[in-house]
């Protein structure tokens, strides 16, 4: 091999090892192929004087991003906050998931305007399956958030999403 030509292949393999590095860093491949699992208990959501308390909203999630499926619903708790509840999600594994209340409506299609006004990070996502508690600060306006989202923060998308219907 030419001794000219020897710095530019090393430059291009050094190039190359560090392009792959941040690649994998940033999309983290192997979480296609991982799941984590969380199967937490509801939270006690009854008052002594009434019994059980219905839900303040409910709603089913639809896939963007990624296949995302399972319910939620939004429940009182007796210290003024309330509880998110996601049933039975199921959706991919992924970097920077986030569970957020967003205030912008759920399109069918996709999910990148769900950032778009105002939202609330209710937290890291706990796991890709199963059943999930998430508080809702005190004193949220929660007519105010229509949806619940799956979103990915590195990449600014959801993964799925469900439109909160207020319960009657």
């Amino acid at each position: 091999m030419d001794r000219t030509r020897r710095p530019i292949l090393w430059t291009t393999v050094a190039a190359a090892v560090v392009l792959a590095a941040v690649g994998l860093y940033l999309f983290q491949p192997w979480r296609l192929f991982t799941s984590n699992r969380v199967d937490e208990a509801a939270p006690v959501t009854t008052d002594r004087r009434q019994g059980a308390t219905a839900p303040l909203a409910t709603g089913s999630f639809v896939t963007h991003e990624h296949e995302t499926s399972g319910s939620v619903e939004v429940q009182p708790l007796t210290d003024g906050k309330a509880n998110l509840r996601l049933t039975e999600l199921r959706t991919s594994d992924g970097p920077a998931l986030h569970v957020w209340l967003s205030d912008q409506p759920v399109e069918q299609g996709g999910g990148g305007n769900l950032d778009d006004g105002d939202h609330i990070d209710l937290g890291e996502l706990k796991g890709n399956e199963g059943n999930q508690n998430y508080t809702i600060p005190a004193g949220t306006e929660l007519d105010r958030f229509s949806t619940v989202t799956i979103w990915c923060e590195r990449f600014s998308v959801s993964f799925g999403a469900a439109e909160l219907r207020q319960s009657t």
